[in-house]
């Protein structure tokens, strides 16, 4: 939204520097981060007030976790308001992939938020059932892997490249869109299967996020392409500013995740 002020600029002055992403996704991880430091502590007071019990605990887990009892869930609440605030904020509003990439984000954390809830209100650990949350993941998925490749260019079209092999392009064909669901979903069930410790899952979400951010932003940039020898994908490098805000998102969760951990992540931001 902001990149909209650039219209302002006359080519030497502040409004000139939202033309670049850079500058755009360091506004975007700052502005992440300050979201969850502010609006974090209010969250989880209410979640503490709405849930009462918190989270219910596997009755065959670990013994360490029945510590973590009446500990509330569904804090990845403030990771998603976090990205999606600052997304929107910092990023360019025409670029498909942004909108992709929010599409699949708020679906699946709609699905996680739905999980929690079941799983808070009934205090039951099962929530919503498993083949159900599958069905709508590969439904989303399968969406997003056909909007994916309606956005790349011809040459590239179902073709997956592998940048450790520089020129080398794989053609998938039909079996793009089944490739994708098979990434996407799997990527999302990674991430709440890990998430079971007191910051375990955020660090590798932001680990990844970082270096996602990175190679779309060198993607994205015929100079960089040119000089690594990999394909050019143009828009790409707006991708930043997402994960940018994702990694601000997850600072700012993690400073109540850490141990002892003051929320839960929960379906909602694990998937």
């Amino acid at each position: 939204m902001l990149y909209w002020l650039t219209a302002l600029s006359d080519g030497g002055d502040f409004f000139n520097l939202f033309r670049y992403i850079t500058f755009r996704a360091g506004g975007a991880f700052m502005t992440a981060l300050i979201f969850g430091f502010l609006f974090g502590r209010p969250l989880i007071d209410v979640l503490r007030r709405r849930q009462g019990k918190g989270q219910p605990i596997r009755s065959d887990g670990p013994e360490g976790h029945f510590t973590k009892a009446g500990t509330p869930t569904m804090g990845g609440l403030l990771i998603v308001g976090a990205l999606a605030t600052s997304t929107l904020l910092w990023a360019r509003l025409d670029n498909g992939f942004i909108w992709l990439i929010l599409f699949v984000t708020l679906s699946f954390a709609l699905i996680g938020f739905a999980d929690d809830y079941a799983k808070v209100s009934k205090q039951n650990v099962k929530g919503v059932p498993g083949k159900l949350r599958l069905a709508l993941g590969i439904l989303i998925a399968g969406i997003a892997g056909y909007w994916a490749a309606t956005m790349h260019p011809e040459a590239l079209t179902n073709q997956l490249a592998l940048p450790v092999f520089k020129d080398t392009l794989i053609y998938l064909g039909i079996l793009f869109v089944p490739f994708a669901v098979v990434v996407i979903v799997g990527s999302a069930n990674a991430v709440n299967l890990t998430d079971g410790l007191d910051g375990l899952a955020i660090m590798p979400v932001m680990i990844a996020a970082g270096t996602l951010g990175i190679i779309a932003y060198a993607v994205g940039r015929v100079d960089f392409t040119e000089y690594l020898d990999v394909h050019y994908v143009p828009g790409t490098g707006e991708i930043l500013v997402f994960t940018a805000a994702l990694f601000g998102g997850g600072l700012g969760f993690l400073w109540y995740n850490a141990p002892p951990a003051a929320v839960f992540m929960g379906d909602t931001g694990s998937l």
